[in-house]
């Protein structure tokens, strides 16, 4: 943690630098010292202290400055600093003054100019003032902060992004924290979007794309060079998968993400059937071992970045980002997953972000303590999330369409969600309508045996409602079913025929698509068993098959 602050403020400038000096000499090994002429340019110096959260610990000032007095600038500072120690510096005419804002803003001390000898007037009473701050209050939390509203959308992409990218942040509610909405509007000037990201170099982002924020946390954007031998879009299981193995075999590899790695599976609170994992792991820690993986052997990950167009070019598969860029490989894999369908029922789509989410939305499970939340969904991805709600909530109901999770969940999480009290299983149900203003209040949910509907409070709702494909960048290209998932392989050859275009002298590849140096790999792919372990495989396979078409060309 960096020093905390004593600022001193006298527009004499002999008595401030007397002031500085002999506070410097007593406290300078733990404290740093600033000394600031004016009482406008101190609250404009607090200002940037606060937008940075540095700690300062006491403010000293002279009560007779021309412009602001004293008591007037220790008034304003305290809105930035509350828990700040204050003492004035006062003349024998100024008595009267510091006593009365004892009462009017708290006051800890005043001191009678001249206070030598420092020693017995100075340095004992500054000496408890910092030993009481330094008890009763906590320390700064010095890095990035991000203050919003806790039903917003755009404050919920924010933190998720940081969350899924597994960037720590401080989250700051403007609306139960005064001195958070200070500090928004000291820096706003008019500017009113949120959430507002603060970071520790003082800089802010008033409602940043993930670009934007990707950027100026040190995350890679750009591509070091043009012309590689593998792309992979993608980075899920299947993508860091890929880039694992394709860097590791000495292909220059780049991997391209729009939003997090780790993709769904990131979003898990807890994998069990993982091998290797006894105990299970995170979503988000085994896309943290996968990336730091994939970048320790050599694989370029570009975040935040996501890809417009893939062309044909002879031997060449063209890459185009929405930068502008193009990037040029000899192979790609396909690796871009899917999404949870929308729920398409009135209410839904207000109200998503605020309190209304599709995934697990980790980051927003703490805010439901002892409240009723509602999950729908009946395979893994649902029961891991109930699972993880359920240490929040006081209930979580899952909602499910069929008469049971059997066919769609893994045993060992079916077991799990029976021996815990708190979650109810409701079959043959579906939510036909959301309600709430700002935020989700209730739900309208029907029986799909009986017809009977009835509406019931609800704090939140967190949907998984089966996946659709996100080959959209290469519909146009290469052949998918009716879903838009991928074919493959054997997939592709029927009547004994090879696909349409297709001018290899072989049939394709397990998994190569229709059209030869394109891959596809994970729940992209048509056919695809839906499991992390199998993506992971998926991508390595396909990594060995780059190597066989590479030999072709």
């Amino acid at each position: 943690m960096a020093k905390p602050i004593i600022v001193t403020v006298d527009d004499e400038i002999q008595v401030l630098n007397a002031i500085s000096r002999d506070l410097r000499k007593q406290f300078g090994s733990e404290y740093r010292i600033m000394k600031v002429n004016s009482g406008a340019e101190a609250l404009d110096t607090l200002k940037q202290l606060k937008q940075r959260n540095a700690p300062v610990a006491l403010l000293v000032s002279d009560q007779r400055m021309p412009e602001m007095s004293g008591t007037e600038y220790l008034a304003q500072a305290v809105d930035f600093y509350p828990e700040a120690r204050k003492v004035l510096l006062t003349a024998y005419a100024d008595t009267e003054a510091a006593i009365s804002s004892i009462n009017e803003i708290g006051l800890d001390h005043y001191l009678m100019k001249p206070w030598d000898p420092p020693d017995q007037n100075l340095y004992p009473v500054i000496d408890d003032l910092l030993n009481e701050w330094q008890a009763t209050v906590p320390i700064p939390y010095d890095g990035i902060r991000v203050a919003g509203t806790l039903w917003s959308p755009q404050s919920h992409k924010v933190k998720d992004f940081l969350s899924r990218n597994r960037i720590p942040y401080q989250w700051l509610d403007i609306e139960v924290d005064s001195q958070a909405q200070t500090l928004v509007e000291s820096v706003s000037d008019g500017d009113h979007r949120l959430p507002v990201v603060f970071f520790p170099d003082g800089d802010t982002m008033f409602q940043p794309d993930f670009r934007e924020l990707a950027e100026k946390i040190g995350m890679q954007t750009q591509a070091k060079q043009k012309y590689y031998d593998l792309v992979i879009i993608g980075a899920g299981p299947a993508g860091l998968g890929a880039a694992v193995y394709g860097a590791s075999e000495g292909l220059s590899t780049a991997l391209i993400e729009r939003e997090a790695t780790g993709g769904q599976a990131g979003t898990s609170s807890r994998i069990e059937n993982y091998l290797g994992f006894p105990k299970g792991i995170s979503g988000g820690d085994l896309a943290r071992r996968a990336t730091d993986q994939a970048k320790r052997l050599g694989a370029e990950i570009l975040t935040a970045v996501e890809v417009v167009e893939v062309r044909v070019e002879g031997p060449y598969r063209i890459v185009a980002l929405n930068d502008g860029t193009e990037l040029n490989c000899k192979s790609l894999i396909i690796a871009t997953g899917v999404t949870l369908r929308r729920l398409d029922i009135p209410g839904v789509e207000k109200l998503t972000g605020a309190g209304i989410y599709y995934g697990a939305a980790l980051t927003e499970a703490a805010f439901y303590c002892d409240q009723h939340v509602f999950v729908v969904g009946g395979a893994n991805s649902a029961g891991q999330a109930a699972m993880f709600f359920s240490r929040f909530a006081s209930q979580v109901t899952m909602l499910v369409r069929g008469e049971s999770l059997v066919k769609s969940m893994s045993q060992y999480l079916i077991d799990q969600i029976d021996g815990t009290e708190n979650i109810e299983i409701v079959t043959h149900t579906v939510v036909t309508e959301a309600f709430g203003d700002e935020k989700l209040d209730a739900l309208t949910l029907k029986n799909t045996e009986t017809g009977e509907e009835k509406k019931v409070p609800a704090a939140a709702l967190f949907i998984f409602i089966g996946a659709r494909s996100h080959a959209d960048i290469v519909a146009d290209i290469v052949e998918c079913n009716e879903a838009g998932f991928i074919y493959t392989g054997s997939s592709l050859i029927r009547d004994g025929k090879h696909p349409k275009g297709w001018k290899e002298g072989r049939d394709p590849f397990l998994m190569e698509t229709s059209v030869a140096g394109i891959f596809a790999a994970g729940d992209v792919r048509e056919g695809a068993v839906r499991r992390v372990a199998s993506a992971v495989g998926e991508g390595a396979i396909a990594v060995s098959l780059v190597h066989q078409y590479l030999k072709t060309v």
